[in-house]
C-alpha cells in the first residue's frame, strides 16, 4: 500500500457502508440546498412582498425551526431514526413544492412555518444514526467527515443556486425537493433497520431524563455559548465590516474564506481529532474561535478580516469535529435521539438569542463586541475542561459495555 493509499485509508477507511450512504445522502441534500439562502430574494422578487413582510415570514420560519430538533429527537427514539429522517425529508420536499407555487400570503406563511419544522428534522435523527452504526473509537472521525460533506455540498449548492436564482428561481425549489427525496430514500432502502438502536417503544423515555444528566446540561450550555459566538459571523461581522466602509462583496470574500478553509482542512485533521481527549480538543477549538473573533477588533481591511476568519474557521473545524461525538457518547442508546435533539436545540436557541446579544454589544462599540465574544468562547473552553473528567469516565464506561 502506497503512502497516499495509507493516508486515504486512515481518513476514510474502516467505516461501514451504511455510514457512507448517510454521508452521500447528506452531500446530495446539501448540494441541493438552494432555496433557503435565497428566501428573501424569492419573497421580494417573485412574490412581491415588502421588506417588513419578508421579515415577518422569515421569523415564522425561525419559529418552526426552533422546536424542530427537540421534536425530531423524540420521534427518532420513539419511531426510529430511518422513519424520522425519511419522513422529514419527504415532508420537506412536499412543503417546498407547495411553497414554490403558493400565491396567497397566508399559505406562504403556513408553508414557511411547516418548512422550518421539517427542514431540521433530519439532524438529530442523522446524528443518532451515526451513534448507532459507528463504534465509539470512530465517532469523531465520522462526525467530522459528515460536517465536511455538509460544507462541501452547501458550497456547491449556493454557487449553483446563485446562478439559477437570477432567471429560473422555480428550479431551485425542484432541485431542493428532489435532493430531499433522494436523501430520504437512500437512507430508507440502503440503511438496514437492524442497525438502529432499539426503539423506546415503552414510551418511558423523556427529556426529563436528559435534563437530569448534569454533565449533558453543562455541555449543552457550553455549546450554546459557543454557538452565540460563532453565529456572529452572520450577524454582526457584516455590520462591522460595513461600519469600516467595506462592501457586501468584501463580506462575501471573507465568508468564502471560511468555506475554503473547512473544505480543505477538515479531511486532513479527522484522525488527529479522534486520537486526543475530546474535551481538550474542543477547548482548543473554542479558544481558537475566541481568538479569531477577538482579533477582529484589530482589523479594518478585507484582508485583515479574512485573516481573522482563517483563525476562527480552524476553531470551527475542531469544535464541530468533536462536539457531536461528545453528545452522542453521553447518551444511552434508547435516548440518543433526545440527547442529540437537546444538543441541536442549543444552536436553535442561539439563533434566537444571537441577534439581540450581538447587535446590543456592537452598539457599545466594536471593541466591546469582539472582546466580549473572545471572553465568552474562552470561558466556554475552561468549563469544557472542568467537565472533561466526567466525560472521559462516561466514554470509558460506554467502551467497556
Amino acid at each position: 500500500m502506497s503512502r497516499l493509499q495509507a493516508a486515504l485509508h486512515d481518513r476514510f477507511g474502516g467505516l461501514p457502508r451504511s455510514y457512507w450512504v448517510l454521508w452521500g445522502g447528506t452531500f446530495v441534500n446539501r448540494l441541493g440546498t438552494m432555496v433557503q439562502p435565497f428566501f428573501a430574494f424569492y419573497l421580494t422578487g417573485s412574490r412581491g412582498l415588502s421588506v417588513a413582510a419578508v421579515g415577518a415570514v422569515l421569523t415564522v420560519f425561525g419559529a418552526g425551526a426552533f422546536f424542530s430538533q427537540l421534536l425530531s429527537g423524540a420521534l427518532a427514539d420513539r419511531y426510529g431514526r430511518r422513519v424520522t429522517l425519511t419522513g422529514g425529508m419527504l415532508a420537506t420536499a412536499a412543503i417546498m413544492l407547495t411553497l414554490a407555487y403558493s400565491q396567497n400570503l397566508a399559505v406562504i406563511i403556513a408553508c414557511m412555518f411547516l418548512l422550518g419544522v421539517a427542514m431540521e428534522v433530519y439532524r438529530p435523527a442523522s446524528s443518532a444514526l451515526v451513534g448507532d452504526i459507528i463504534p465509539v473509537k470512530d465517532r469523531t472521525r465520522a462526525f467530522a467527515l459528515l460536517f465536511w460533506a455538509v460544507n462541501l455540498g452547501f458550497t456547491g449548492g449556493v454557487l449553483t443556486g446563485g446562478a439559477l436564482a437570477e432567471g429560473a428561481i422555480l428550479w431551485l425549489f425542484w432541485i431542493d425537493a428532489v435532493s430531499c427525496v433522494v436523501f430520504g430514500l437512500l437512507v430508507w432502502f440502503l440503511v438496514p433497520a437492524s442497525q438502529e438502536a432499539p426503539r423506546d417503544t415503552s414510551g418511558t423515555g423523556s427529556f426529563r431524563q436528559v435534563l437530569n444528566d448534569r454533565v449533558m446540561v453543562i455541555f449543552t450550555l457550553i455549546t450554546l455559548a459557543y454557538a452565540v459566538v460563532y453565529h456572529q459571523s452572520m450577524i454582526t461581522l457584516p455590520l462591522a465590516m460595513k461600519g469600516d466602509g467595506l462592501s457586501p462583496a468584501a463580506y462575501g470574500i471573507a465568508l468564502a474564506v471560511n468555506g475554503v478553509v473547512v473544505v480543505l482542512i477538515q479531511p486532513l485533521v479527522v484522525n488527529w481529532l479522534g486520537k486526543h481527549d475530546h474535551s481538550r480538543v474542543a477547548a482548543v477549538g473554542m479558544t481558537l474561535v475566541g481568538l479569531g473573533f477577538g482579533l477582529t477588533m484589530l482589523v479594518s481591511s478585507t484582508i485583515g478580516y479574512a485573516a481573522t476568519v482563517v483563525v476562527w474557521s480552524l476553531g470551527e473545524i475542531v469544535v464541530t469535529g468533536v462536539s457531536a461525538a461528545i453528545a452522542t457518547n453521553l447518551a444511552p442508546a434508547h435516548l440518543r435521539g433526545r440527547y442529540m435533539g437537546v444538543y441541536g436545540f442549543a444552536f436553535s436557541l442561539s439563533n434566537l438569542l444571537s441577534p439581540g446579544i450581538g447587535t446590543g454589544l456592537l452598539s457599545l462599540g466594536p471593541a466591546v463586541l469582539w472582546s466580549t465574544l473572545a471572553v465568552l468562547a474562552i470561558a466556554a473552553s475552561v468549563v469544557q475542561l472542568a467537565i472533561a473528567p466526567a466525560i472521559r469516565q462516561r466514554t470509558a464506561e460506554l467502551v467497556a459495555v
